[in-house]
C-alpha cells in the first residue's frame, strides 16, 4: 500500500485516518457504547461488553484496538492470547472493577465452602482468574440459573446487578458483594420521579447497575409508570428496545454515551438521560488523538500473564457458552 501525499492526507477526516491506519496494522477497532460519539463513529464495531468479547474471540485481525476501559482490553487479551491488544490509554480504569481484588475473592470463597463464584465482566483479569463463571448484565440471570439451586452463589462485584439477579431468580442463597459503579449508583430514585413527572408518557430503559433500578420497578408496580413501559435492560438490550419502540420519548438510565447508539437506532424518537450528569470520566479518557496515537505507535499494549489468562479464560468461556441473549454490559 503506497503512502498518501501530504495533500491527500490533509483531506482525510480523522475517522478516515483511523480506518486507514487500522488496515495498515491489520487491526480491528472495537468501541464500547459508553465511548464518546466520535470514537463510536470511527470504530469497526460498537457494542456492549458481551458483544465486544465475542468479536475479540472471533476476529481474524492480528491486532485488537479496544476503545473502552482496561478490564475490557484484558478480556480481549484473555480470549485472544496470540493477538496484540491495544487500548488508547491504560489510565482508563473502572471504579467498579477496582472495588474487589483477587485476595477479596479468595477470602470470600473461604467463608462459603462449596459456593460457586460468579463475577460480572467488569472485573480485573486477576479477579476473573479466581472465579468459576463470568457474566454480563444481559446473561447474569441465565448464568446464575445454570448453577444447581442447592449450591450457594457468591455474586460480585455490583450490588445493584446482584439485587436484580436475586429478584429475577428468587434465590435466597445468593450472596452479593457490596460494590457499585459510581456513575450508575448516582442515577437515583429522585431522578426517576423527576423525569417521569416531566415526561409522563415516556418509556423507561433502565440498566440493572443503576441505583434506581428497584425504584423504577416499584414505581411501575405502583402505577406511577405503566409496567409495560418500564424495562430493565443491558446496553445491548437497550439498542434492541430502541429499534422496536414506537414512543415519542424514552428516558434512559445508564451512562450518557449510550444515547448516541439509541438515537442512531431510532432517529424519530427523543432519547433523554435520566441523569444528564451520568458520565464516566474513565470512558471519556479515550480521545481522537489518543486513538490515532494508539494506531500509529502501537500503544498502550495490554498483556495478561499466561497462567493468569488461562485461569480467567475458563470463566469467560463458560459465560460465552451460556446462551447468547443479545446483549452484554
Amino acid at each position: 500500500m503506497g503512502t498518501l501525499t501530504e495533500a491527500a492526507r490533509a483531506t482525510e477526516t480523522w475517522q478516515d485516518e483511523v480506518r486507514r491506519l487500522a488496515r495498515e496494522q491489520d487491526a480491528i477497532v472495537l468501541a464500547h457504547n459508553y465511548m464518546p460519539a466520535e470514537i463510536q463513529d470511527a470504530a469497526d464495531v460498537v457494542g456492549d461488553s458481551l458483544a465486544l468479547a465475542r468479536h475479540a474471540a472471533a476476529t481474524g485481525a492480528s491486532t485488537i484496538v479496544l476503545c473502552g476501559v482496561l478490564f475490557m482490553a484484558e478480556t480481549a487479551k484473555i480470549l485472544s492470547p496470540d493477538k496484540r491488544v491495544l487500548v488508547p490509554t491504560a489510565d482508563a480504569g473502572c471504579s467498579l472493577a477496582d472495588g474487589v481484588t483477587a485476595a477479596d475473592v479468595r477470602r470470600w470463597r473461604a467463608e462459603h465452602p462449596g459456593a460457586v463464584v460468579v463475577a460480572y465482566v467488569n472485573t480485573t483479569a486477576a479477579v476473573k482468574a479466581e472465579v468459576d463463571l463470568c457474566c454480563t448484565s444481559a446473561n447474569a440471570v441465565d448464568v446464575v440459573r445454570s448453577v444447581p439451586e442447592d449450591r450457594p452463589v457468591l455474586f460480585l462485584p455490583d450490588q445493584f446487578l446482584g439485587a436484580h439477579v436475586r429478584r429475577e431468580t428468587g434465590r435466597d442463597n445468593l450472596h452479593v458483594w457490596l460494590g457499585e459503579c459510581h456513575v450508575h449508583a448516582g442515577i437515583s430514585p429522585d431522578d426517576v420521579r423527576r423525569q417521569v413527572r416531566a415526561h409522563p408518557d415516556a418509556e423507561l430503559l433502565v440498566h440493572p447497575e443503576c441505583g434506581c433500578a428497584t425504584s423504577a420497578l416499584w414505581l411501575a408496580d405502583e402505577g406511577v409508570l405503566p409496567r409495560e413501559r418500564t424495562q430493565v435492560l443491558s446496553t445491548g438490550g437497550m439498542v434492541e428496545a430502541a429499534r422496536r419502540t414506537t414512543a415519542d420519548t424514552v428516558l434512559v438510565a445508564t451512562e450518557i454515551g449510550m444515547l448516541h447508539q439509541l438515537r442512531k437506532a431510532r432517529p424519530g424518537t427523543t432519547f433523554l438521560p435520566m441523569n444528564e450528569r451520568a458520565s464516566c470520566r474513565y470512558m471519556k479518557m479515550t480521545t481522537p488523538d489518543l486513538l490515532l496515537r494508539c494506531l500509529r505507535e502501537g500503544r498502550d499494549e495490554v498483556d495478561v500473564p499466561p497462567d493468569l489468562a488461562a485461569r480467567a479464560r475458563a470463566a469467560v468461556e463458560a459465560m460465552l457458552a451460556i446462551g447468547e441473549p443479545g446483549g452484554g454490559e
